[in-house]
């Protein structure tokens, strides 16, 4: 994906430095404006990637680290994508079974992962920092559970200047 300068960017702040992250309002609007508002409501700080798994995905947006977990606000619909593919940075909503159960987690892909394509909602792509990405404690086994996870320090939307 091409860097689209009208759309809302998010600054992640990690241990190891900033990832920009640009929100993808027209593929998914309702996940786009969920990620800003949480964001502006800090409610993504300290945050852990409790679930990473090698060569897939590192994922994070839940307060209490189990999976289970998410903001008060209601799932979303899903917002598939017939055109977009999970490539290298891209962002999709965590969900459970249920494809409308999108909440506030979300992954960011180490790879591409097609068969992703179509089954889950892409809200966005790193644009600056996927180095940083890159070294997010990894979990163990094939749940990707991490034991003392690497955490958000901070999610904020980037405002104009």
């Amino acid at each position: 994906m091409n860097e689209i300068h009208e759309f809302p960017l998010l600054e992640m702040t990690l241990s190891t430095g900033k990832v920009v992250i640009q929100l993808r309002p027209d593929l998914a609007p309702l996940a786009a404006e969920r990620l800003q508002v949480l964001s502006e409501q800090g409610f993504y700080d300290n945050t852990p990637f409790h679930r990473v798994i090698e060569g897939f995905m590192a994922q994070g947006g839940d307060p209490t680290g189990t999976g289970t977990g998410g903001s008060e606000l209601a799932d979303l619909k899903a917002e598939f994508s017939k055109t977009a593919k999970f490539e290298r940075g891209t962002v999709g909503m965590a969900r459970s079974m249920n494809p409308d159960s999108a909440n506030s987690q979300f992954f960011i892909m180490f790879e591409p992962a097609p068969h992703l394509n179509g089954e889950y909602t892409i809200v966005g792509q790193v644009i600056k920092g996927m180095e940083h990405i890159d070294t997010i404690k990894r979990g163990k086994g094939s749940s990707g559970v991490v034991d003392n996870p690497d955490r958000i320090i901070k999610l904020s939307v980037v405002k104009e200047n």
